[in-house]
Formats: structure tokens, sequence, C-alpha cells
């Protein structure tokens, strides 16, 4: 039974599937909007909408938080904090969308664009 297991394993160990989110986080933040499989973008959605709830605050704190949670990527930090996070200030929640595509023609993954809300 898979109680309290609501995390998807996206067919890597638990290292790897750390890196996927990280790096698919950081193109999301440089591009504000990427393509992906519809399970990817939907484990990627809490993930960056807590680091975008942490750069709100905008404390030294919160930056380095960011930073480590990305990898240690200076830029996509800086970036998120000051341009992305600024945006939602008055924003409680919900600051991506997952819009769902076609399904992929080579093997017929279900596809899905994830980017910020206006």
């Amino acid at each position: 039974m898979r109680h309290h297991n609501k995390n998807r394993k996206l067919g890597r160990k638990k290292n790897a599937r750390r890196a996927l989110l990280r790096s698919l986080a950081c193109s999301l933040i440089k591009n504000e909007q990427i393509k992906t499989t519809e399970a990817r973008a939907k484990e990627l959605r809490p993930f960056i909408e807590k680091l975008v709830t942490k750069g709100r605050v905008g404390t030294i704190a919160s930056r380095r938080l960011v930073s480590s949670r990305l990898g240690g990527n200076e830029e996509g930090a800086k970036k998120l904090v000051e341009v992305i996070s600024g945006r939602y200030t008055d924003r409680s929640g919900g600051y991506t969308r997952v819009t769902k595509l076609a399904l992929r023609t080579s093997d017929g993954s279900k596809m899905a664009v994830i980017g910020f809300v206006e």
C-alpha cells in the first residue's frame, strides 16, 4: 500500500529526481514557460510555488534558501526573488498554470506547458 507516498517517482532514484526538478525549475525561471510531460509539470508545480512564496519575503535568508533549493543557481535565485516574486505580492498562491497539450507523437506521452500566471 502506498499510504502517504504521494510524490511521483518519475522513473528515477531520489537524487536524480531532485536534480530533474531543480533543472526544470531553473528552466522555468529562465524562460518563464516550458513544455514538458504532464507528470513532470504536475510534480514541478508545488516545488516552484513554494520557492516563489519564499522569494516574496525577500530577506537574505529566503534568498539563500531559494538558491540552495535551486542547486546554487545564483542568477536563477536572483531573478526569482526580484522579478518573478515581485509580480505576486498581492496574490496568495497559484503562481503557475499547467496547460495540457496533445500527446507526443514519438511515444504517446501526455504533454503539458507550465508557465507563470500573468
